[in-house]
């Protein structure tokens, strides 16, 4: 795993094998990259945007959201061997100033979370997990988006999940056993 742009590109990822944690891919976090740079559907800067990375895992996403130019990311995390790699590859880079870490289920940091408002959110959640939804709603009705956002969900291609009443779905790409939808709350 690496950092596949921006200012620190090329450096390498620490990451944990794990059944619960998988890494994202770095073909498809390149092209999710690329989706949100030069999309027009997208309407989202990454540059000085607000990042809120949940199911975190090693930090793979937000990190290189960092290296792009994203002016903060919140991880939030619970598993703790993660969380431990996490801090490892944040302070590899020397990007500490740029993160909050949270390690908690999202579930509670989305319920506690009532001001911070976000302008790109990236869901990795297990492909089991089918909770996350909930998580969506969470944020719909905490409004803790920004007016242009994003919304980018990483999922297994055979997944069937009803996202039409919370966001309005702009691009489905698939690549291998990924399913990477990009939306807006509606």
């Amino acid at each position: 795993m690496r950092i596949v742009g921006g200012k620190y590109k090329g450096k390498s990822l620490n990451h944990i094998k794990s059944v619960i944690t998988r890494p994202l891919k770095d073909m498809v976090k390149e092209n999710i990259f690329n989706i949100l740079s030069h999309s027009n559907d997208v309407g989202v800067n990454l540059e000085n945007s607000k990042v809120l990375d949940l199911y975190s895992g090693t930090g793979s996403f937000g990190i290189e959201c960092v290296s792009r130019g994203a002016k903060k990311v919140t991880f939030v995390e619970k598993d703790k061997n993660a969380l431990q790699v996490l801090k490892k590859n944040l302070s590899d880079i020397k990007i500490s100033n740029e993160a909050l870490l949270i390690n908690d289920s999202v579930e509670n940091y989305l319920s506690r979370n009532k001001d911070e408002k976000y302008n790109i959110f990236f869901f990795d959640p297990p492909y089991a997990d089918k909770h996350y939804i909930d998580n969506l709603n969470l944020i719909k009705k905490n409004r803790l988006y920004q007016k242009n956002h994003i919304v980018i969900i990483h999922r297994d291609v055979k997944s069937k999940d009803n996202l039409e009443d919370l966001i309005e779905i702009i691009i489905v790409k698939k690549y291998g056993r990924s399913k990477i939808i990009f939306g807006h709350f509606n």
